[in-house]
């Protein structure tokens, strides 16, 4: 038994259970990973967190950095007893954020400069500086950093980023060699945008250093979701399938089964969060949005087949009531529902593999599923 173990494949697909042990607990696979950015899911407690079953969070290294700064968290004695959460924490390199900033940015070969979005001072991140940063923060599960290109980039561009995310890889891989007797694990990210000979050549080459896992990032950038997931069915027949397989920045319910059809075990996205600070909520026919006057005196939960806080306590029409309000209580409970329902999304999935029909599972549920808000 090592850190990744695989519990039981579906024959019908590529979908996989398995559990990632930390030293400070057991995450079960497929899992989704709600996002922290700043050490703190959006209007969520951790208790609540814990009461969903919540296993693992994400938080940004590249927010971090910026505020409160590595060096308090250190002090705190890492991100852990900073923020209160006493499950595993990934965190990202900050990579996305910063090559989000192109107007404030500049890629050199051993690495970026950019501007703080706080005071516009300038900084530098070396893939070097990136694990190291990590390690004191004593993250769970560190991110290389890497160069994320969008969508639509010229091929040069898609080729040079993907050439210097393996380089930037391999420096990663021996920084982290040189710290021992530390609990944190390196994922490295597989880039190479929509073309699939670079997406292959950075798969395999990604595979063949010393990850404990493997992300596949540059996707959810901009393009279809049927784009999206061919290239997650492609690439993963070219990643070390023995190692944890996470997909960065996908969160909806369609394209989180589509993925874990694929083969994928993790997963991040803000969605759930985001979209409850709009008044929407995720359901199983589909995704609805409370603004709409039809729920001004609709006294029915937001969704009746769900047993989350916010559905077992309070009707369509108060929340819509607190959102045109503009009450804070809107974004916690919408926060409350939405997550509970990926959280229990993928409990149900993981289920389906167990009992070797997830496909029917899945089929059942995109059948309801109404892709249109309503």
């Amino acid at each position: 038994m090592g850190y990744f173990e695989i519990l039981k494949k579906d024959s019908n697909s590529k979908a996989r259970t398995g559990k990632i042990t930390t030293s400070r607990n057991v995450i079960f696979t497929p899992v989704f990973m709600p996002v922290g950015t700043k050490a703190t899911v959006k209007a969520v407690l951790n208790e609540q967190l814990n009461e969903m079953g919540c296993e693992i969070i994400l938080s940004n290294l590249y927010h971090l950095y910026l505020s409160p700064g590595i060096e308090i968290i250190e002090k705190a004695g890492g991100l852990h007893n900073f923020s209160n959460w006493g499950k595993s924490i990934l965190t990202d390199s900050g990579g996305f954020q910063v090559f989000s900033l192109s107007d404030t940015r500049k890629v050199l070969e051993d690495g970026v400069e950019f501007r703080s979005i706080i005071d516009g001072s300038i900084h530098f991140f070396t893939p070097e500086k990136v694990v190291q940063m990590q390690i004191k923060i004593d993250s769970d599960i560190m991110m290389v950093l890497d160069e994320c290109s969008s969508f639509d980039a010229p091929e040069r561009v898609i080729t040079d980023a993907a050439k210097r995310t393996l380089k930037w890889a391999r420096l990663s891989v021996r920084e982290f060699k040189k710290h021992e007797n530390i609990n944190s694990k390196l994922f490295g990210i597989i880039q190479g945008g929509f073309n699939k000979n670079l997406r292959k050549y950075c798969a395999e080459a990604i595979s063949n250093m010393e990850f404990s896992g493997i992300a596949l990032g540059g996707l959810s950038v901009g393009e279809k979701r049927e784009q999206t997931i061919e290239m997650i069915d492609y690439t993963v027949g070219y990643i070390d399938n023995k190692k944890p397989l996470y997909v960065m920045g996908l969160g909806d319910p369609i394209g989180i089964l589509e993925a874990i059809n694929c083969g994928v075990d993790m997963f991040d996205c803000v969605l759930p969060t985001r979209i409850s600070r709009t008044g929407s909520a995720f359901t199983k026919f589909g995704k609805i949005n409370l603004r709409n006057a039809k729920f001004t005196d609709d006294f029915s939960p937001v969704d009746e087949s769900c047993n989350c806080y916010t559905c077992r306590s309070y009707s369509k029409a108060y929340i819509k009531h607190l959102y045109k309000s503009r009450e804070i209580l809107s974004s916690i409970l919408l926060s409350i529902h939405n997550l509970y329902f990926i959280f229990n999304l993928v409990k149900d999935a993981r289920n389906a593999i167990s009992n070797n029909n997830f496909v029917s599972f899945k089929n059942e549920f995109l059948k309801n599923y109404k892709t249109d808000t309503f």
